[in-house]
């Protein structure tokens, strides 16, 4: 069994029958939804599934460059229960730090009790990432903007948390669910549509749809302009 690297902070495992993603864990002997734990040359990798993950889901796909780095900061819009975040957790170890959004309560303390509690680079925000003046006191400029959220204006909620939090020359990477926004139309109109909206303030640098590991779904990944 042997590991290489993809992306700062992700690897190929390859196991039995085939290779597969992961991250190194953050939090030894300790698997977060589930994923297989796997030890190659004395090092503990968690193994990431694109099929709970669109960010997972898009390095299956190709995605040519990842926008994350160890040490950076994160702002995770609509973290749910942290399954993503988790990764990205380990990708910015120890001197990064995300802060994580979401508004709802139930969701929010499961991701408390079984990720936040074991990450010290993790804080919990439980709030609407439609407002993000409720929680611009409690979060610094950060490098990077991650959102996942399920709603019909998901590019312009990334463009009311970049005013906010983004640092000039920052990257946004957007999960985009054609069916919040529209059920009754194709989602690449979807897709492209959102795609716009971003660049009103953002330069995208790749656009992937993520079929069939998440069905009528795309992410986008885009570098800010200001």
């Amino acid at each position: 069994m042997s590991a290489s690297v993809i992306f700062p902070g992700v690897y190929r495992v390859q196991g039995d029958e085939r290779e597969l993603i992961a991250t190194v864990n953050l939090t030894p002997g300790r698997n977060v939804y589930g994923e297989q734990l796997l030890s190659v040359e004395g090092i503990e990798y968690r193994l990431w599934s694109p099929f709970r993950s669109k960010l997972g889901a898009a390095i299956e796909k190709g995605l040519k460059a990842l926008s994350l780095n160890p040490g950076n900061s994160v702002l995770y819009l609509g973290v749910a229960s942290g399954t993503t975040c988790s990764h990205i957790s380990d990708i910015v170890g120890v001197e990064g730090h995300i802060w994580a959004v979401d508004f709802a309560p139930r969701s929010m303390r499961d991701f408390i009790t079984n990720v936040v509690h074991y990450r010290k680079n993790l804080s919990p925000i439980l709030g609407d990432a439609r407002r993000p003046d409720n929680y611009a006191s409690m979060v610094p400029e950060v490098d990077i903007i991650y959102a996942d959220v399920a709603q019909p204006d998901q590019a312009d909620i990334v463009l009311k948390n970049t005013g906010y939090f983004l640092k000039p020359g920052g990257k946004i990477m957007l999960a985009i669910k054609s069916r919040s926004v529209d059920v009754t139309r194709p989602p690449s109109e979807i897709y492209l549509e959102q795609k716009e909206i971003l660049e009103q303030a953002f330069k995208v640098d790749e656009m992937l749809e993520l079929d069939p590991f998440e069905k009528a779904h795309a992410f986008i990944t885009a570098t800010y302009l200001n």
